[in-house]
């Protein structure tokens, strides 16, 4: 039993130790998370990537075929409307019908390496 006493301040003080470091390093992460998302959006502000709006035929003549044209989505209702991704070597659009409505930079994050497994 005396050791048991004499740990218990050292088990106390590890747990509490823990207890502080846990949000100290969800916060580290955090803030990593955003300063990289920080600088992605500051890369796509400084390319000519497409811009809302642009018809598929603009987009077309002015970056050239895409690498590859992914088969339209949605179309069955009118809160589902067409919805086409073309990838590029550096950037994804994505239209509605057939205008931009997002461009972003392509990344191996998330789905962007094999879009079409996708069901």
């Amino acid at each position: 039993m005396v050791k048991l006493t004499h740990r218990l301040p050292m088990i106390v003080m590890l747990a509490a130790a823990t207890a502080l470091a846990a949000p100290l390093a969800v916060q580290a992460a955090s803030a990593q998370g955003d300063n990289l998302l920080i600088k992605r959006v500051q890369q796509e502000k400084g390319m000519n990537l497409p811009t809302r709006g642009m018809t598929m035929t603009q987009v077309e003549k002015r970056y050239g075929a895409p690498q590859r044209k992914l088969s339209p989505r949605g179309g069955d209702s009118k809160a589902h409307p067409v919805i086409n991704r073309w990838d590029y070597a550096s950037f994804i659009v994505y239209f509605e019908h057939n205008r931009v409505i997002h461009a972003v930079l392509n990344t191996p994050a998330g789905n962007n390496t094999n879009p079409a497994a996708v069901n």
